[in-house]
């Protein structure tokens, strides 16, 4: 296929016609382009935004059925993201790793993936009624952060399930780890089955040598990219991207058409648009902005005193790649615990963190960082260390390691989610099957799935990370109080 321009921007350009077109609106959305707009909105947004605020008028493209602005779009992102085929998403990357497991497995199908994985990987499993294969990733003692699963664990998985229809894997996890994507890859490929991966933070990756290089790259034939978490693009857009012929691409189509509203929001569109020629034109210079401003950070943030940055080591299992815009800081050598430190910055001092966990805050540093951010990072840690150090030392206890804290699984999580469900006490519960997901952060590694048996070992964990001040996700109970099993 020739070269497209990476200027075009099809999307906004068919927007702007519409803008600039005077006519009387006889057509959805009711604010009519903000002439109904509710002041409290419509006052500190201004006017002008509410009249991009389209439905699916002449030249405007169908996102599900894409064959004029929309499809232009999406071949320019596919360019620039080296996939053959990409798909804009309005529903998130969970609507994109939702269709991906619908387009792989079917029902009673076997998925590998990591323990680690996302909830939304949770939901497609159920709605497709798959049956999840799970494999434990490299968990980190000293750090208390789950990295990723290695090449070794999946073979192994392969070997004992030789029947799976596919393998997902995250790439990177939430603190920046990215794990041998290559070779796993290459094992994936020799099953002949097709390696899916939750790309949700690596939306960057690729566009500055220093970065990890981006899943398709290394051999995935599906990515999930969420546009907005690292990118120019709003929040709930993302893609979908697919290369090689491992993927049914008509089906994944249709997958995501039966996910995604069939009234998507074009300032998403557009924003997804944007976002990608700004990478096309400016990725390598805004990425090596970007690497800078972290760097900065971690070397001064590291001169403070009780305080030290989380840097992964590629020759560690599950850490062969490392994102450098990624910061962690532990925070335990001033004696709090992370919780502590976050609800100090963020209510006191005005920094706020993307993920606080027992021992660390964990930073995204993005293309819309300042130096001003920085130097604002860098106070507040620096008055954390001078005037909210405690004196007295914290114990923290050692965080079992999630291969001792995995349940025995009675029945599918598609079973479970269908199945009549009684909600009981937590003491009630233990033996009984769990009807929902239960994940403590941190380590971000669900305990419990739905269709597993509860124990109370689990039980006893998730308490202690509660006690500490972490939280509980997944389950409609965030006390723990309650439990949702299956009734029967």
């Amino acid at each position: 296929m020739s070269q497209l321009d990476p200027a075009q921007t099809p999307i906004i350009d068919a927007l702007q016609e519409w803008v600039d077109i005077a006519h009387a609106p006889f057509y959805t959305p009711g604010h009519k382009r903000g002439l109904g707009m509710n002041p409290l909105l419509k006052h500190p947004w201004g006017d002008r935004v509410f009249g991009w605020d389209l439905p699916e008028l002449p030249g405007l493209d169908n996102l599900h059925a894409p064959n004029g602005a929309i499809e232009s779009a999406q071949l320019l992102a596919a360019q620039t993201f080296g996939a053959q085929q990409t798909w804009f998403s309005v529903n998130g990357s969970t609507a994109g790793v939702i269709a991906a497991i619908l387009a792989t497995c079917g029902d009673g199908d076997k998925l590998i993936l990591p323990r680690n994985i996302h909830s939304s990987a949770i939901a497609g499993i159920i709605h497709a009624g798959a049956v999840p294969v799970f494999v434990n990733p490299i968990y980190d003692r000293d750090l208390d952060i789950a990295h990723s699963i290695t090449p070794a664990a999946v073979e192994f998985a392969l070997e004992q399930h030789p029947d799976a229809k596919a393998v997902m894997m995250v790439y990177p996890t939430y603190y920046g780890a990215g794990g041998d994507l290559g070779a796993i890859a290459e094992i994936v490929h020799s099953y002949d089955l097709p390696l899916l991966v939750d790309e949700a933070h690596g939306a960057h990756f690729g566009f500055h040598p220093d970065l990890p290089p981006s899943a398709l790259s290394l051999g995935a034939d599906l990515s999930v990219q969420s546009t907005h978490k690292l990118l120019g693009a709003l929040t709930q857009s993302a893609m979908v991207h697919v290369r090689g012929n491992w993927i049914d691409r008509d089906l994944l189509s249709r997958c995501l058409r039966s996910i995604q509203t069939t009234s998507p929001s074009y300032l998403l569109l557009a924003s997804l648009d944007a976002a990608r020629q700004q990478m096309a034109l400016q990725g390598k210079e805004l990425m090596s902005q970007t690497i800078e401003l972290a760097k900065i950070a971690r070397a001064r943030i590291a001169q403070i005193e009780g305080l030290s940055v989380v840097e992964l080591d590629p020759a560690t299992p599950g850490c062969k790649y490392f994102d450098p815009t990624r910061l962690t800081v532990t925070v335990t050598g001033l004696n709090l615990t992370g919780f502590a430190a976050d609800e100090i910055l963020t209510d006191r001092l005005g920094v706020v963190a993307e993920l606080p966990s027992l021992c660390h805050l964990t930073f995204i540093i993005s293309l819309g960082n300042t130096l001003t951010d920085i130097d604002r990072l860098v106070a507040a840690f620096t008055e954390l260390a001078t005037n909210y150090r405690q004196d007295l030392a914290i114990e923290l206890p050692m965080i079992e390691p999630p291969a001792e804290m995995l349940t025995t699984t009675a029945m599918t999580p598609r079973q479970a989610d269908r199945s009549p469900q009684l909600r009981v006490s937590i003491a009630a519960a233990v033996g009984k099957i769990s009807a929902e997901s239960i994940c403590p952060y941190p380590p971000g590694i669900p305990v419990v799935m739905p269709g597993e048996i509860v124990t109370a070992e689990a039980l006893d964990y998730l308490r202690q990370v509660l006690d500490l001040g972490g939280e509980i996700a997944g389950c409609s109970d965030l006390g723990l109080a309650t439990i949702a099993i299956v009734d029967h």
